[in-house]
């Protein structure tokens, strides 16, 4: 046996695993990435489109968030930049376009949307919750105010659709190649209107049952003070 030392062997500090980014499912990402399903383009495009075709009425539309969407997308490879354009002074554009992996992706994301029912929480099923607070009367008061509200906004919505229509101001947001706006592309504002009709619908059910007795409010007596 041999009486040298053996040589220590130097510690090799163990990395932690590179952390991937996670991909952002939020509307906004959803239209960026069936916008670009449709075809290549820079964000400020994006945005322009978005407008045009009313995408404010379901997504959280704001400039420093559109770019840090494609800029998150771009970095697990969803999308990628195809090309940089200059037009005169203005500061550069790059334009994006959707990958296959982010094209397999949205779709399947986009199937599973449509096909599953999943839990919302939106805050008229949270108030509703606590409606005996405000009192028999407070309810019916809270109740009138948003009916009537429903009601401008189903005005409101059909009468700009009808004037969309008639002043034929749609075709510059419609995809290449279509000349009538087919209904499928408005099914979301469809799809927003029977929700409005018939909570509209509901309220003035539920203002009516608690005018003439139907709906029994409780009675709790006196809400509890406390000493200070």
């Amino acid at each position: 046996m041999s009486d040298q030392e053996p040589i220590p062997v130097p510690r090799v500090p163990r990395l932690a695993p590179r952390r991937q980014r996670a991909i952002p499912r939020t509307p906004l990402a959803l239209a960026v990435m069936n916008l670009l399903h449709e075809r290549s383009m820079h964000p400020y495009e994006m945005k322009v489109l978005m407008l045009q075709r009313g995408h404010e009425r379901a997504v959280r539309l704001k400039e420093a968030s559109l770019y840090d969407t494609v800029e998150r997308l771009a970095a697990i490879g969803f999308i990628a930049p195809i090309e940089i354009s200059r037009a005169g002074r203005r500061p550069e554009r790059t334009v994006y376009g959707i990958t296959q992996s982010g094209r397999d992706d949205l779709l399947v994301w986009l199937q599973k949307l449509i096909s599953e029912p999943s839990p919302e929480y939106p805050n008229f099923a949270a108030a509703l919750m606590f409606i005996l607070a405000l009192g028999k009367d407070g309810a019916i008061t809270a109740l009138t105010l948003r009916s009537a509200m429903l009601e401008a906004d189903i005005s409101r919505t059909d009468a700009f659709q009808r004037a969309l229509r008639d002043s034929g101001a749609y075709v510059e947001m419609l995809p290449p190649g279509m000349t009538e706006f087919p209904r499928i592309l408005g099914i979301e504002e469809e799809y927003a209107q029977a929700m409005r009709r018939a909570e509209l619908a509901w309220g003035r059910q539920t203002i009516t049952e608690l005018l003439d007795g139907t709906l029994v409010w409780p009675d709790l007596g006196e809400p509890a003070e406390i000493d200070q």
